[in-house]
């Protein structure tokens, strides 16, 4: 739990870890990679975005390091999209999110 000793140190780390992480799409984006490395299209169908919205947030993920962009010399060229070491971190944070969010649920809509 977050303590009143070192409150700006905790408020800076995150304001951190929310600006890598905010809007709508990142966190649902970690997670279609949980599970391996995917294309582009797979993962704007299981998580239902547009392809400019999942084109910049892949951009922002991969500039933040949670992801990496593999571009393999076939034709037409082939590019996955995988967690980096970095984003494996998260682990705990979405499995915590998605609990959370299951009683939140429960508890908002019965």
């Amino acid at each position: 739990m977050l303590t009143r000793e070192g409150c700006p140190e905790n408020i800076l780390a995150i304001k951190d870890a929310l600006d890598a992480l905010e809007g709508r799409w990142k966190l649902l984006i970690m997670v279609s990679l949980v599970n391996g490395n995917k294309r582009f299209k797979e993962i704007a169908r299981e998580i239902g975005i547009t392809d400019k919205m999942l084109s910049k947030e892949l951009k922002t993920l991969e500039t933040n390091k949670l992801i990496k962009r593999d571009v393999y010399d076939t034709f037409p060229p082939t590019v996955e999209y995988s967690i980096t070491a970095h984003g494996k971190s998260l682990d705990n944070v979405l499995e915590s999110l998605s609990k959370w969010g299951k009683q939140h649920r429960k508890e908002v809509i019965g």
